[in-house]
């Protein structure tokens, strides 16, 4: 079929002038490059059109090429292209209904299958032909989830390239690497551009974290995005069960690995923002688990040093709604953002922080009835147990903003993680330690009526 080149234009005009209209910033009065949309759009459409593999993978690339030459506003023109005119037929799907609905047979069931997919997708499989194709599309995503952000028309869009990517990403394709200070370098720089936990400041500061012999990380790759790492976690070995992150980052205190009885998990980052909402955190930390359980039978606990990165933001509404009580030494402390010197002054605003942080662990909720703390969904899902709450665990000026320095363990039990996940997955049951269920109870006394945060 040729493409009607007049149609294109018009059609990318009309686009252009709507995307303009969408765009905020300094990019809202930038012009369109018509012969850039135009071509991009002119080779889409040749694309779906059948032909030769070889031809195909050519045009995928110049495809792709032309994608990363716009500017934002070019890309978000692309997207509402994308959206509204490679969308299914309407009329196909009626029809391929009602012969379903006159026949009831495979055959008209597979049909009516096949036209209710998206144009998109098929355009997506195509351009994910020619070699770093996924890569590259991982990166369109990116750039799309920042446009969805301003323009949630686009959601259908992100729905199809989620759907590709769950079945692209799946674990089957993952490929577990340990990294240490002798993995290339182009790796290396990844992993201090991509930490998103605790920043890495230097070379230095990043081989404190992979040369000494009780420290390891591992990362997942996938065989289409060649050195970019999809997600990674790095792993302290330690005799007792850790309850401050800066012991470990300064890396002072040496274990020797069959001596230790602890692997802790204190950071672990998602590299791609494009393949957001896939998910890899839950297969990695139960095959790193498995995979140092075979090196080192001596560990007894795989447990985390964890974040509250909500704490801090939910402390400060329950106050700004005066929903709960709060001595004057916490008040203090909250306010002076360091614990103090006094040793009972700190054992009483301890005290007073655990109460509170294991009411918000263990019963602030979201809506859908999932804890509204993300790092707890996310270990809590996988089938790990809330352990213990550590305060002051982290006096970074990042961890007194977000949690006010508390950190926590979540522990994870070979034995018992899908027990774990399933209770969490169903009821909403947050697995917890005795002493923090009762922290919690404690928590909720102080509470004087409930925030819209809870809710």
């Amino acid at each position: 079929m040729n493409v009607n080149m007049n149609f294109l234009q018009e059609l990318l005009s009309s686009i252009g002038r709507r995307t303009r209209g969408q765009s905020h910033g300094d990019h809202g009065d930038k012009a369109l490059a018509p012969s850039s949309l135009a071509r991009l759009t002119s080779v889409c459409e040749t694309l779906m059109q059948p032909s030769g593999e070889a031809s195909r993978i050519l045009i995928a690339q110049e495809a792709l090429e032309r994608y990363a030459s716009l500017d934002e506003t070019g890309k978000l023109a692309f997207f509402n292209l994308l959206a509204e005119h490679y969308s299914a037929d309407p009329g196909q799907i009626h029809e391929a209904y009602a012969r379903y609905r006159d026949s009831e047979d495979n055959e008209s069931l597979q049909q009516l299958f096949s036209v209710c997919e998206p144009r998109r997708q098929h355009l997506l499989r195509r351009l994910n032909l020619c070699p770093g194709g996924t890569y590259e599309l991982v990166r369109m995503r990116a750039d799309l989830l920042r446009a969805l952000k301003a323009n949630p028309a686009l959601a259908p869009l992100d729905a199809d390239f989620a759907h590709l990517f769950a079945s692209w990403f799946n674990r089957g394709f993952l490929v577990l690497e340990s990294i240490d200070w002798n993995t290339p370098a182009a790796v290396l720089e990844k992993i201090i551009h991509y930490e998103a936990v605790h920043a890495i400041g230097d070379w230095s500061d990043l081989r404190r974290r992979l040369d000494p012999e009780d420290r390891r990380c591992y990362a997942f790759f996938h065989p289409a995005t060649g050195d970019e790492p999809l997600i990674f976690v790095e792993v302290a070995l330690c005799r007792g069960i850790p309850d401050n992150i800066q012991t470990i980052l300064a890396g002072e205190e040496s274990v020797d690995p069959a001596e230790a009885d602890t692997a802790a998990f204190y950071s672990i980052s998602n590299c791609q923002a494009g393949l957001k909402g896939i998910s890899f955190g839950n297969f990695l930390i139960k095959q790193v688990v498995q995979e140092l359980k075979r090196e080192l039978p001596n560990l007894e606990h795989f447990v985390t040093l964890s974040p509250v990165p909500g704490f801090a933001a939910w402390l400060a509404e329950q106050r700004r709604d005066d929903a709960v009580q709060t001595s004057e030494e916490l008040v203090s402390m909250l306010e002076g953002g360091q614990p103090s010197d006094d040793g009972r002054q700190r054992d009483r605003v301890a005290a007073e922080i655990r109460a509170l942080a294991a009411h918000y662990l263990v019963e602030a909720k979201r809506g859908s009835g999932m804890p509204l703390d993300p790092v707890a969904r996310f270990h809590l899902g996988n089938g790990a147990s809330l352990h213990r709450l550590n305060w002051p665990g982290d006096s970074s000026p990042k961890g007194q903003q977000q949690s006010h320095g508390l950190m926590v363990n979540y522990l994870y039990e070979l034995e018992r993680i899908e027990q774990n996940h399933e209770a969490f997955s169903r009821e909403g049951t947050v697995v917890c330690t005795s002493d923090i269920r009762r922290d919690a109870k404690q928590g909720k006394a102080k509470r004087q009526r409930p925030s819209q945060a809870d809710a």
